[in-house]
């Protein structure tokens, strides 16, 4: 009978099995990190940029019209009723733009579900248990 600390036989496969799947588990957890340092940059520039382009338009909208109500003083009614409607206008399309953008995105954790899928199709291939998850 062989020794169990040896390394060899059952036990040495064993735990040649625990320390492969160990490894795994840490190269998936560090790819699902990645994505989320990547995704949480990503989503702070966003903010930042999306900041700072409403202050300047709703600033550029604002001294537009009262440019405007000056230059044509005497329609001044007019060329602000013109212009909340035309604000107004732009605003439903941008909104309409974001929400079809927000619908097109890719998944959150793509990669690492492609990733485990890969996984579990080739653990299940290599221990004879069926076939793989299409």
């Amino acid at each position: 009978m062989q020794n169990p600390q040896s390394g060899g036989g059952v036990w040495g496969a064993a735990r040649d099995k625990a320390i492969t799947l160990l490894a795994l588990g840490q190269t998936r957890l560090e790819l699902l990190g990645n994505e989320l340092e990547v995704a949480r940059i990503t989503a702070m520039r966003q903010l930042m940029l999306a900041q700072a382009l409403l202050f300047c338009v709703g600033l550029g909208v604002v001294l537009t019209v009262i440019g405007l109500a000056l230059l044509f003083w005497e329609q001044r009614l007019l060329v602000v009723a013109f212009s909340g409607a035309l604000v107004w206008a732009l605003a439903l399309y941008f909104f309409s733009a974001m929400r079809n953008g927000s619908k097109q995105s890719e998944p959150l954790f793509n990669a690492s579900l492609a990733e485990l899928q890969e996984d579990l199709r080739q653990l299940k291939a290599a221990s004879g248990h069926g076939r793989s998850p299409d």
